[in-house]
Order: structure tokens, then C-alpha cells, then sequence
């Protein structure tokens, strides 16, 4: 599987909120930081200290999303929030921003695998496919 963590966050959100949020979603999921391969976001967050960080400490790829990428994902979230789409532009960042890189990643249709969960300062959400390979190895077994 391919998985991408979307992460949204308010304006100086510490590295560890973000990275308690996320590790300790996964852990319950039965994952770890360790099985991501990226991190998204709104474009927005692209200065925003904590969440460089995370990315740096994470050895992760950070993809930034405009508000125009992600409208096409709307339909598909579990949530809207107002507060996002007057802060961002976009109703949805974690969600919305982890579909959108899975897509752009794979050309697949992405899968909210985990849904939005909340911090204090903080929001993950967690998209995936199964990789073209795994796909394969399925329909040979069903054939």
C-alpha cells in the first residue's frame, strides 16, 4: 500500500503535536510513521515551521495543495469545516490534501483510509491504494 498522511494545522503548531497526532492515529490503526510515503497539505501551511519540521524528522516528501486542487475531493471527504474554508479556501485540508497527493502520486482513485482525527492544533487524515502490484497478485488469485 501506498500511504499518505494529510496534515492540517493552526498557525505555529508545534513539530511534536503534529507528530503525536499522527503516530498515535497510525499506532491505533495498526501503523506506524514509518509506513508513510508522504505528507500533504494546503499550500497555505508551506512556511509553517512545525510542519517542515515533521516532515525533516519523518524523512517525508511535503506536497502542498491549492484550494483550486483539492475542490475536486470535496464530495468524497467525511467532513466539512467552515473554519477551514474561511481560513484556507479550501472546506477540507487533511483529507482533501491526502486524496489529492495519493491521485497525483498514482493516477488511481484514492481510498480515505483514516478518517479526519483532531488535536488542539492539528487534524490527519490518512489516503492510500494498493499498489498496481498487489492489484495484480488479487485478480490472478480470484481468476
Amino acid at each position: 500500500m501506498l500511504y499518505i498522511a494529510g496534515l492540517g494545522c493552526r498557525r505555529g503548531c508545534p513539530e511534536a503535536d503534529l507528530y503525536d497526532l499522527l503516530a498515535q492515529t497510525l499506532r491505533v490503526h495498526g501503523l506506524q510513521p514509518a509506513d508513510l510515503s508522504g505528507l500533504a497539505s494546503i499550500e497555505q501551511k508551506r512556511d509553517e515551521p512545525g510542519l517542515l519540521a515533521l516532515a525533516q524528522h519523518l524523512d517525508l516528501p511535503l506536497t502542498l495543495f491549492s484550494p483550486d486542487q483539492l475542490s475536486p475531493f470535496a464530495e468524497r471527504v467525511t467532513q466539512l469545516s467552515v473554519a477551514a474554508l474561511h481560513s484556507t479556501g479550501s472546506a477540507s485540508v487533511a483529507e482533501a490534501c491526502a486524496l489529492a497527493q495519493v491521485e497525483a502520486l498514482t493516477g488511481a482513485t484514492a481510498s480515505l483510509l483514516i478518517s479526519r482525527h483532531s488535536s488542539a492544533q492539528a487534524t490527519f487524515a490518512l489516503a492510500g491504494v494498493m499498489a498496481i502490484a498487489d492489484d495484480f497478485i488479487d485478480k490472478q488469485e480470484r481468476a
